[in-house]
């Protein structure tokens, strides 16, 4: 298991596991398109995948410029194993390292379909929940 920098050539692999979780799944995998992970990933935050066997199995995404978590999302296949945790953990040093903002994260599938349609590339006016 290697958990490292996401790089552009990522985003295929990325988003198949977006699109093959079973909790918080969007509505029209369309929704997040390339160019939104790209964005996320080298203008507005960093990313980092976890990659078995030349595989990507989770991705963790942190938005820098709305201090939240963009994504954090790992194929079903390989859950209950921490790698959750060690997205987690990179990604939360990193950020910490940038900014002693609070970070937030949305977590509602109704909130994720409204705030994809009516703010494509990830800006969301009210916090969900603040994380310390």
């Amino acid at each position: 298991m290697i958990i490292r920098e996401a790089r552009i050539e990522d985003i295929p692999q990325i988003q198949i596991v977006r699109n093959a979780v079973k909790e918080n799944t969007l509505s029209d995998p369309n929704l997040i398109t390339d160019k939104d992970c790209e964005e996320f990933l080298f203008i507005r935050g960093k990313g980092w995948v976890c990659e078995i066997d030349n595989q990507i199995v989770g991705f963790s995404i942190v938005d820098l410029q709305e201090n939240n978590i963009w994504a954090l999302f790992l194929d079903p296949n390989f859950e209950k194993q921490g790698i959750g945790r060690k997205l987690h953990d990179v990604m939360m040093d990193w950020y910490f390292k940038q900014t002693k903002e609070n970070i937030w994260l949305g977590t509602s599938p109704i909130q994720e379909l409204k705030h994809s349609i009516e703010n494509p590339v990830g800006k969301r006016s009210e916090p969900t929940e603040k994380v310390k």
